[in-house]
This record gives C-alpha cells, sequence and structure tokens, in this order.
C-alpha cells in the first residue's frame, strides 16, 4: 500500500541474511519511521513493545526473528532458544505459533551449513503468502461491497464500519478487514469508513485513520461507543473486522469491543464479517471463550493516552486518578453465532465448523468434547 505515493509494506528484508525492516507503529501518526531488526531480540522486542502488530504481521515478524536467529548461530540451541523467546513475546495471536512452528518444522532437520539461507528464503515466503492470501480475501469480499453499492441510491457510498487497525498495518500487505475496502475504492466504487477510535491504544485513531488517509479512502472517526447509534440509524451497511485468533467452530477473538459491535449489528440486521488469512484460523480448538488465552496488558494503556499537544510535541497524559486500579483485557471473543460469515483467501463461508470444512477439507478437525 502508499505512503506519500510510495507502495510500502510493512515488513521487508532490507539486506537479506542481516538485516529486516519495519515501521515502528508506536510513532504513527505522527511520525513515520523506519526500524531496522539486526538480531532474533529485536524482533522479539518488537512484537512484545507492538512497534509490529496485529496477528499476520506478528507471524511475519516472528518468521524474521527465526531467520535473524539462524544468522547469529545455526545450533539446535539457538534454534530452541529463539522458538521460545518469541513464542512467549505475545499470548493471544495464533499466527505467532503457526509461523514458529513452521519454520522449526524446516528448520530442524536442516543441515547446520543450510540453515540460514533456508530461513530467510522461508520468511520471505510466508510474507508474500501473507500479503497474496489477503489480496485473495479482499477480492472475495469486494463481491459484497458491489452487491450493496447496487443497492444503494446513486452517488451515495456504502458506509462500513471497522474496529481496531485489521488494515496493511496489521498485515504484511493490503490488510484483511481492509483489503476488500481498499479494493473496492481502488475500482472506483464509492466508500465510506466509519473509523473506530478503538481504546486503549487507539490503533483506530492512530493507524486505521492514518492508512486509509493516505490511500484517499474517505473515512470518519468515531470513539467506540458511537457503532451503535449509527447502525439504529442506519448509517452502517456492512462492519468489517480482523481477527486475532478464529477458532475451528467461527468463534472469533478480536480487539477488545468487537463483541460489543457484533452484538449492535446483529440487533440492527447490520451483515457482520470477519476477514482473515487461514493462517489466523486455531484449528485445534472449537470453544473461543473457554480456550483462547485473552492477554491482559499494562494498565497504563488505559490510564494514559498518547496524543500531539497544540505545541506539536507527542506526549502521554494521565487521564484518571493516579491511585484508581485498572484492569486492561486486550482481546474479547465473538460467537459464531453474531458472525455473518468469514472471508478467507478460498471464499466467504459461514462461521462454523461445517462452513470452514467446506472450504478447507484437508484441515484434520479435533473432535469436539
Amino acid at each position: 500500500m502508499e505512503v506519500q505515493g510510495v507502495a510500502y509494506r510493512s515488513i521487508w528484508a532490507i539486506e537479506e541474511g542481516k538485516r529486516v525492516g519495519i515501521i515502528d507503529q508506536t510513532r504513527l501518526p505522527h511520525e513515520f519511521v523506519e526500524v531496522e531488526l539486526t538480531a532474533m531480540n529485536d524482533a522479539a522486542i518488537a512484537i512484545r513493545d507492538m512497534w509490529v502488530r496485529g496477528a499476520p504481521l506478528i507471524g511475519a515478524t516472528a518468521a524474521y526473528g527465526m531467520a535473524l536467529a539462524m544468522s547469529e548461530d545455526t545450533s539446535n540451541d539457538s534454534l530452541d532458544h529463539a522458538y521460545e523467546t518469541l513464542y512467549a513475546t505475545r499470548p493471544t495471536a495464533v499466527n505467532l505459533r503457526w509461523a514458529l512452528d513452521d519454520m522449526k518444522m524446516l528448520l530442524q532437520p536442516a543441515m547446520q551449513e543450510d540453515r540460514v539461507a533456508i530461513a530467510w528464503q522461508r520468511a520471505r515466503e510466508i510474507c508474500d503468502e501473507d500479503a497474496e492470501a489477503n489480496r485473495q480475501l479482499g477480492a472475495h469480499g469486494l463481491r459484497l461491497i458491489e452487491e450493496i453499492a447496487a443497492k444503494k441510491p446513486a452517488g451515495e457510498p456504502v458506509n462500513i464500519l471497522t474496529h481496531c487497525n485489521a488494515g496493511w498495518l496489521a498485515t504484511v500487505d493490503w490488510g484483511t478487514a481492509t483489503s476488500a475496502i481498499y479494493q473496492a475504492h481502488n475500482k472506483g466504487i464509492k466508500v465510506h469508513v466509519w473509523v473506530d477510535e478503538t481504546r486503549p491504544r487507539n490503533q483506530g485513531a492512530h493507524l486505521t485513520a492514518w492508512e486509509l488517509g493516505e490511500h484517499g479512502v474517505p473515512h470518519t472517526l468515531i470513539v467506540d461507543n458511537v457503532g451503535g447509534h449509527l447502525m439504529q440509524h442506519g448509517l452502517v451497511d456492512l462492519c468489517i473486522v480482523g481477527t486475532d485468533r478464529t477458532t475451528a467452530s467461527g468463534d472469533v477473538c478480536n480487539k477488545i469491543g468487537t463483541y460489543l459491535k457484533a452484538l449492535a449489528a446483529h440487533d440492527n440486521g447490520v451483515p457482520f464479517y470477519v476477514a482473515l488469512p487461514s493462517s489466523t484460523i486455531d484449528w485445534t480448538i472449537h470453544d473461543g471463550i473457554k480456550e483462547i488465552p485473552i492477554e491482559q496488558r499494562c494498565g497504563d494503556e488505559v490510564a494514559f493516552i498518547t496524543g500531539q499537544n497544540a505545541a506539536g510535541v507527542v506526549e502521554n497524559v494521565r487521564i484518571c486518578p493516579q491511585s484508581t486500579p485498572v484492569a486492561n483485557y486486550a482481546f474479547d471473543v465473538t460467537p459464531a453465532k453474531y458472525v455473518n460469515g468469514l472471508m478467507t483467501e478460498r471464499g466467504v463461508c459461514a462461521a462454523s465448523a461445517e462452513g470452514l470444512a467446506s472450504l478447507f477439507p484437508e484441515r484434520v478437525m479435533v473432535p469436539q468434547p
């Protein structure tokens, strides 16, 4: 996608075998800063401290982290240490485990002298595969937008509500929830995006609004609690969100607040879709509420808010009494019954075990207890 007219991915090899480039997303939207990762620990810090975030990009960064580890030391101890260190960075996004398992399965049987080349090639392939999967799932989602646009009065845009950042910054390219939006915009279909602010961390305000603006997509920033009101008044035609982990039965774990949007959409008859590459499906679990670990992050993300003051200086400001206890649940689970469909690279299916099996028949489903 584009930044000031220049095509970017969210992660790239600067010098294969040595350096990886990322965008420090904690600095957006006020500064666009590129960061070089030169060691496995750099990749771990980038994931843990959310310089990169979004399930697909976390997986891609972990893959490059394994490649950087092999450039440092090709031993089995190094391979195991890299896997364990990177796996411990974030607990919820399943792409992290998927990418690490993929890399380790390929590297473990390989000769040590071959591991550097194999690791860097596979990390590059994982990035390319993610970008293509997101392009494909967006093409399937585009058809939904086209169907809605055909029923709208002439000149009126399709109003799409999204939550958090499921844009190209959360993936290698295209995004998940935004892929169909970008493709519709590029095709000349009038779209307008309601961008949830997404407290805490404000990924909607900081990231989604920034990238939509860079690409020229019409959008409006709203606070998280406005979505239900907009739906009641017919101002939302479609909800599309991303996911950090989706179960084999279609339950969806995503940024905190997604569940409430799904409830509002269900109550108001607004279609609610989840966009995801299949690497985000956890085929080993069925009950998202019981089985998905929900990350609880530092309370400072809630107690403080980051912004640019009148002098143009970015600063953190406390918004609650210093003595107030804070709980910071980072994700929630939306049961499959509130999801109209899952957009994947193979098509759109029902949010159910049967729906997923229709698109991915080769997957061995773990029997539901």
